[in-house]
């Protein structure tokens, strides 16, 4: 049975390159959805997915109205926050809470948040890494799906870390996505 996947992008898009070059039997992207126009979009738009654009709005409730509508227009079993820099609201969540999956760069509870890289090589770890989570009301808050742990190198800059962490999360969602991980 292959799976319906919806990806929520806000930036370059190397993840959702990842998910859009991975594809198999097991899932397929039908929609692309961005908060504003960004790489991601042309990414999708190449490999031939459908994208639309719901830009934030002061009114957030309205925004996630908007938002969960977008998706609500393609097939969809699954929605994947991909470098999604928008905390979802109650009333998309009304929808799709529970079928909403977030990547992480750190290994959750530890460094939710924007800056969880900056966080960990500030609090020194030696190891951090990346978790796949259900999107729930809180920041990086929801049930954990999966972990995968990165060492950290000694002097390494927060930048390398993070490309480090960033080719481990993109393997991790795939796997996800193909099955290879019970969920």
């Amino acid at each position: 049975m292959s799976v319906d996947v919806v990806v929520l992008v806000s930036g370059s898009g190397t993840l959702l390159q990842a998910i859009l070059d991975n594809q198999d039997d097991n899932y397929r992207v039908n929609l692309v959805v961005a908060d504003k126009q960004c790489p991601a979009l042309e990414r999708a738009e190449n490999a031939g997915v459908r994208t639309m654009v719901v830009p934030m709005e002061a009114d957030r409730g309205e925004w996630n109205r908007k938002l969960a509508a977008a998706v609500g227009s393609a097939d969809c079993d699954v929605v994947v926050s991909a470098g999604f820099m928008r905390i979802l609201g109650p009333e998309f969540l009304a929808v799709y809470e529970g079928r909403t999956i977030n990547t992480h760069p750190s290994l959750l509870p530890a460094f939710p948040g924007a800056n969880a890289v900056g966080d960990a090589l500030a609090y020194g770890v030696k190891v951090t890494g990346c978790t796949v989570h259900y999107v729930d009301e809180g920041m990086d808050t929801g049930r954990i799906i999966a972990q995968r742990a990165v060492d950290v190198r000694d002097g390494e800059s927060q930048d390398a870390l993070h490309e480090r962490i960033k080719k481990v999360e993109r393997e991790q969602i795939v796997e996800l996505l193909q099955g290879k991980v019970t969920w």
